[in-house]
C-alpha cells in the first residue's frame, strides 16, 4: 500500500458533491490562512495564549482574520504588479523604509512635533513604485506638545 500512495497526497472529507479540484483549492486555502495566522503571531511576537473569555478568543480570531485579509491583499497586489506572489520578500524589503520624528522648539514655549519619512532606497522605491504605492514625506503634524511634556 505504501509504494502505490508515494508521491502522492490524500484528501479525505465527509463533503460528497465537491469536485476534486474544488477540495484542493479550498484545502491550499486552509493551508494558506493557517500559514499567514503563524506569520503573524511570529512577526507581532505573540505565543500561544489560552483565552479564557468568549469575548477575548474572538477579538484574538478577528486581529487574525484582519491579518490573514491584509496578507492576502498584499500577495494581490504583488501578483498584479509582476512582482511574484511572496509577501514575505515584500514586507522584509519594505520594513527597511525609515521615519524620523523632528522635534521643534516655538517662540511661544511650546513644541511642534513633525515625522519625516527617509527617502527610500533604491530596491524599495522600486516596488513602491510598481505597487502604485506613493509615500508621503511627511506624515500629518501632531498637536503641540506644552513644554515639560515631551
Amino acid at each position: 500500500m505504501r509504494q502505490t500512495l508515494a508521491g502522492c497526497y490524500l484528501l479525505r472529507t465527509n463533503i460528497s458533491n465537491w469536485t476534486e479540484d474544488e477540495l484542493w483549492r479550498t484545502y491550499i486555502q486552509l493551508t494558506d490562512a493557517e500559514n499567514a495566522f503563524r506569520t503573524q503571531k511570529s512577526q507581532l511576537s505573540l505565543r500561544p495564549v489560552g483565552h479564557h473569555r468568549e469575548d477575548r478568543t474572538q477579538a484574538h480570531i478577528f486581529v487574525f482574520f484582519v491579518a490573514y485579509a491584509l496578507w492576502k491583499t498584499l500577495e494581490l497586489w504583488q501578483e498584479r504588479a509582476g512582482l511574484g506572489n511572496s509577501p514575505r520578500m515584500i514586507l522584509d524589503e519594505l520594513r527597511q523604509i525609515q521615519s524620523a520624528d523632528v522635534v521643534l522648539p516655538t517662540t511661544d514655549g511650546h513644541t511642534l512635533k513633525v515625522r519625516c519619512v527617509v527617502k527610500p532606497e533604491r530596491a524599495q522605491a522600486f516596488l513602491l513604485e510598481r505597487l502604485g504605492v506613493k509615500l508621503p514625506r511627511r506624515l500629518r503634524m501632531r498637536t503641540t506638545i506644552l513644554p515639560g511634556r515631551m
